[in-house]
């Protein structure tokens, strides 16, 4: 870079703190560098993808219009992430494909990116925006319906639906459910729907990419970007929170969750149990998740599940049109794959192999054979504390309420141990955490209370039988 470059670099960063203020310019250009100063382009460069992404979408016409004060021949930023860009041979980068090339330039003669993001398919926007990958396949179109799934979806639809400046219905809506039973086709087919023709920013990201952003961030000492650039998102989707660690990485994600709900922006999250069961995460937070929209998708029934075979054996057909599975098959496979929709669609990927590598047409012997892996014995339901606690007032006549008061007469007393007593043997939350959910006791009385109920079992038949009737209930 020569000198007169150097100077002409220093001014034009001046001219962008005056236009955007200093608060902004730290946050943002403060680690922006020049490159190089080639024919009509500028080519700068930043330390991270994140940052790169949001200049470009947010100040690609401030940044280009400083430099024409400077260089009225200049027509175009090449913003490039350094790290990147030094590892990379230049032949590579001059074979990039062209509308690579297109990703990574501001044309000013044309549009700054700024224009160009709104016309851009919807997975290049929500990349741009540093979001999660999202799978073409999971849309509103591709989701099958049924008796288990029709509130989330419902509830997933009028998010997807809504327009900028509406008012929010329910923040946050929280989706939880088993593995494998549509919770990430939902959140996904939210971000596709949100951001297709709407002047909305949808952003999906799954709680590891939260995670790895704002560490990023911390280390390249750009979290107030960070920050700043959650908190401008319309919609924030949040997938497997469950997976959500560190102690000042949720303290971020509580305050990010605060900021976007208080401002009236919509927040989607989806998990694999309630608010209430999220052990890892502080107090403030359950409160906030369970103060939205809690939607439980259950388990897939056998209509539902031959839904979802004819739907993706649909899907297969349109790119093999001979492939076809005789209804028979559909029958057997709804009935006898019940764990998750990924075994489902896993079922349908090693007929079609079969059929296509064998040159076979599918039969129920071949399927039978083929998918037997698949087929697992149902698993135990999940016992919740909730439903302990229900089943237990009723079956003493007395009150959820009263379990959970600090009332000491006898007839509390010993339900309440009872009941105790069933959610230390028949889930795996810890003592703490059972004592929170009853009252906010001390885990030393959830202890005292299973150590009591254990010694009167063993002696004492009519409490025994008591016992085992309770857990028949809850069982079945």
């Amino acid at each position: 870079m020569t000198n007169m470059e150097q100077d002409r670099w220093s001014r034009v960063k001046g001219r962008l703190r005056t236009s955007v203020g200093e608060d902004v310019y730290t946050s943002w250009f403060a680690r922006m560098d020049l490159e190089s100063v080639q024919d009509e382009a500028v080519h700068l460069s930043v330390p991270t993808r994140f940052l790169k992404s949001w200049i470009q979408a947010h100040y690609a016409d401030r940044v280009l219009t400083c430099w024409q004060a400077e260089m009225p021949e200049v027509h175009r930023i090449d913003l490039t992430v350094r790290s990147a860009m030094r590892s990379a041979a230049p032949a590579k980068e001059a074979t990039a494909p062209a509308d690579q090339r297109r990703t990574e330039q501001t044309n000013g003669r044309h549009a700054p990116e700024l224009r160009a993001t709104a016309t851009a398919p919807v997975s290049a926007s929500h990349d741009a925006l540093g979001g999660s990958p999202l799978d073409p396949r999971l849309t509103f179109a591709s989701f099958v319906i049924g008796r288990s799934n029709t509130l989330a979806h419902a509830a997933a639809r009028q998010v997807a639906e809504g327009r900028r400046g509406d008012p929010v219905m329910f923040n946050p809506l929280y989706i939880h459910a088993g593995v494998g039973l549509g919770k990430t086709h939902l959140l996904q087919a939210v971000t596709w729907a949100g951001n297709s023709g709407s002047e909305r920013k949808v952003l999906y990201l799954t709680a590891e990419k939260f995670m790895y952003g704002f560490v990023a961030a911390l280390k390249t000492q750009t979290a107030l970007a960070f920050k700043e650039a959650l908190r401008g998102i319309d919609v924030l989707v949040i997938d497997d929170l469950q997976f959500l660690q560190g102690k000042s990485t949720q303290a971020e994600f509580c305050h990010t969750l605060n900021a976007l709900i208080d401002a009236g922006r919509q927040v989607v999250i989806a998990a694999d149990r309630p608010p209430s069961d999220l052990e890892s995460l502080d107090d403030r937070v359950r409160s906030r998740l369970a103060g939205g929209l809690v939607v439980e998708m259950g388990s897939l029934g056998e209509e539902l599940r031959l839904g979802i075979l004819k739907s993706r054996v649909a899907a297969a057909r349109a790119h093999h049109a001979s492939f076809d599975v005789p209804e028979t098959v559909l029958d057997y496979l709804a009935r006898t794959i019940t764990h998750n929709g990924r075994d489902l669609e896993g079922a349908i990927n090693r007929l079609l192999a079969h059929s296509k590598l064998n040159n076979q047409p599918v039969t129920l012997e071949m399927a039978e054979r083929e998918v037997r892996d698949l087929i697992r014995p149902q698993e135990p339901k999940r016992i919740k504390i909730e439903d302990i606690q229900r089943v237990v007032a009723r079956q003493y006549n007395v009150s959820r309420s009263d379990l959970l008061s600090s009332r000491r007469t006898a007839n509390v007393v010993r339900p309440r141990q009872v009941a105790m007593y069933l959610a230390k043997t028949l889930t795996l939350r810890s003592l703490p955490e059972i004592g929170r959910r009853f009252g906010g006791r001390d885990h030393t009385t959830v202890l005292h209370a299973v150590r009591k109920i254990e010694a009167l079992v063993a002696r004492d038949n009519a409490l025994s039988e008591e016992v085992e009737s309770l857990k028949r209930q809850l069982q079945e």
